[in-house]
């Protein structure tokens, strides 16, 4: 053990007894779902109660669940647009109580080109501050020897830009990080000030630069798995650099990384490790590769989300990181955190009952007029529901569009497993993208390009990276340099209107846009399909311009494919091609 781990094994032990005792406590209250679930919704309806959209909806007058079901619909973003652009422009008052100060907006992708702006408040930071120290302090006791390592996290910046009034936007777990302890700071194998590195494969190098010159990693952290594939890659493309720079203790100077960024670093860059590179060396010697299975320990946890579409993705993780644990951690979103899971290999996790107030409505009924409406503790094992939230953030029965399953219960309080997006968003790495996007998109690239076809649609699929097919009838395929005209088109308006896709696409963890021919009849045959399967009239289908998940493509183009992709690139297929890649489905 480093002297270094020794000494934050000694000063860190009263901060992980304190973060023990109320990892406890919420186990504890997992007991009594209900009555907690009760004392949440009075707590966050009394934060916000004297706003003015607390004031016209008479807030102050809720009492329980019934209450605020009759005052408020089931809401989107869009319920709260104007609210949100007075927040922008420096009046808290319109949404948020005079003590729940407004810290930044956490920005993600719309269903419309803007993006979304969600408040983080100084309650919505400190509760999701303690869901991530509870999950953690569990996963480290599980895992004791990560208590003495380092941890490898992958953050983005809170502060890409502000608002009118000087508001900070960009992402949250950017501001957790620049909030940490020092004790906590000093765990961190890469230094917080790569989130200002624009270039996206300069930030990968400098965060792999700092990451593998450090051989006692206990953890790896970041939202979604295919960053961690995309990471390995590069450290295997770039490994001559990532060694030359670990041996000279230097940040190499082919990587686009600003003069005030590198002035930042430096004093992070440790002095030369000819011993650590000397290491390195003989990996690439023995295995040809630079992988992470072979740099860091083979007990150092991964904590990556593994549910929906993520699943996909641990037979890549498997071939880079070996056989390292794999903990998700939670059902999370920029509205909210939802659950904590507590095992290893398990996308599921208990409800999060302390920070916000959840409500259910069963898969089957979403979208109807006056669907049935459930509390947490009412749910029944097996079933699927969308997710509502009421936020300390000033969001009541918020609707995000995920699907969850109920896979059983600790104590009263649900286990839940993430399943997908709803029907008409696709996530297969994070983009979010919905159907109103993918209509948008497809229909201006064919306006630009003055070509029309009688119906399309755009659909995942599973490839390294994972990308996007635009499904069209063989003859409606335009000739010649129009289908790769095409194809750039289509890809650039979807970067164009979802900020969430551009940034995949930009980092390289969605692959361009790729046309693929169906023959001729398909779309009647699936219209024929459809009805017949739902026994719904003609009146009431709607042909669907976004699929929603992996496995809804692999269906339609096993019965309906022409020709294979257009290009001839195999790193797209279009079965996945590992038993944990059998049924993906969207991930938010």
């Amino acid at each position: 053990m480093r002297i270094a781990g020794r000494l934050r094994k000694l000063v860190g032990a009263p901060l992980r007894r304190k973060l023990t005792r109320e990892a406890r406590r919420f186990l504890a209250s997992t007991a009594e779902c209900r009555r907690l679930q009760h004392e949440t919704l009075r707590r966050l309806i009394g934060l916000n109660a004297d706003s003015e959209f607390g004031r016209r909806f008479r807030l102050r007058e809720v009492r329980g669940p019934q209450d605020l079901r009759a005052r408020l619909p089931i809401t989107n973003y869009d319920f709260y647009a104007d609210a949100i652009e007075r927040l922008k422009a420096g009046q808290p008052e319109a949404l948020l109580g005079p003590k729940n100060r407004l810290l930044m907006f956490s920005l993600t992708s719309g269903t419309t080109s803007a993006s979304k702006y969600i408040p983080v408040t100084s309650r919505f930071l400190r509760d999701y501050r303690r869901g991530w120290q509870i999950w953690g302090i569990q996963a480290l006791n599980d895992h004791p020897e990560t208590h003495v390592r380092d941890i490898v996290q992958l953050n983005s910046d809170y502060r890409r830009f502000r608002t009118e009034a000087g508001i900070p936007c960009g992402n949250i777990s950017g501001l957790v990080a620049a909030l940490q302890r020092r004790i906590v700071r000093s765990m961190y194998a890469v230094p917080h000030q790569i989130v200002k590195i624009t270039d996206p494969n300069a930030k990968y190098y400098a965060a792999l630069r700092f990451a593998v010159a450090d051989r006692d990693v206990g953890m790896i952290v970041t939202a979604n798995p295919g960053t961690l594939v995309r990471l390995a890659i590069l450290a295997d493309q770039h490994k001559e650099d990532l060694i030359r720079d670990i041996h000279d203790g230097t940040l190499s100077e082919r990587q686009e990384i600003t003069r005030e960024v590198r002035e930042s670093l430096a004093q992070h860059i440790r002095a030369r490790r000819p011993q650590r590179a000397r290491q390195l060396e003989q990996i690439v010697e023995q295995t040809g590769h630079l992988y992470p299975k072979d740099i860091w320990p083979e007990d150092t946890l991964i904590a990556v989300w593994t549910g929906g579409s993520c699943g996909a993705y641990l037979g890549q993780l498997r071939r880079y990181f070996g056989a390292m644990p794999i903990r998700d951690h939670g059902l999370s979103a920029s509205e909210g955190r939802m659950t904590i899971p507590i095992r290893d290999m398990c996308p599921e996790g208990i409800l999060e009952i302390g920070t916000h107030f959840f409500e259910f409505v069963p898969e089957a009924e979403y979208g109807r007029p006056d669907p049935t409406v459930l509390e947490a503790h009412e749910l029944t094992e097996g079933e699927n529901y969308y997710i509502l939230l009421t936020t300390s953030s000033g969001f009541y029965r918020y609707d995000i569009c995920d699907v969850v399953q109920c896979t059983g219960f600790y104590q009263t309080t649900p286990l839940l497993k993430f399943l997908h997006k709803g029907s008409h968003i696709s996530s297969v790495t994070g983009e979010k993208l919905a159907e109103s996007q993918a209509v948008e998109a497809v229909t201006a690239a064919l306006d630009e390009l003055e070509l029309r076809v009688r119906q399309f649609t755009l659909a995942p699929v599973w490839g390294e990276p994972p990308g996007y097919r635009l499904l069209i009838e063989e003859e409606d395929a335009p000739s010649g340099g129009a289908l790769a005209r095409l194809e750039k088109a289509v890809d650039e308006q979807l970067q164009e209107v979802n900020c969430e896709y551009r940034e995949k696409r930009v980092t390289g963890r969605l692959a361009p846009v790729q046309v693929m021919l169906l023959r001729s009849g398909a779309w009647e045959a699936l219209f024929q399909r459809r009805t017949q399967r739902a026994g719904g009239s003609v009146e009431q289908y709607k042909h669907p311009c976004l699929l929603p998940d992996l496995e809804s493509t692999r269906e339609l183009l096993q019965d309906f494919s022409a020709t294979s992709p257009r290009t001839t690139d195999s790193s797209h297929s279009i079965v996945p091609a590992t038993p944990a890649q059998s049924v993906p489905t969207a991930r938010g």
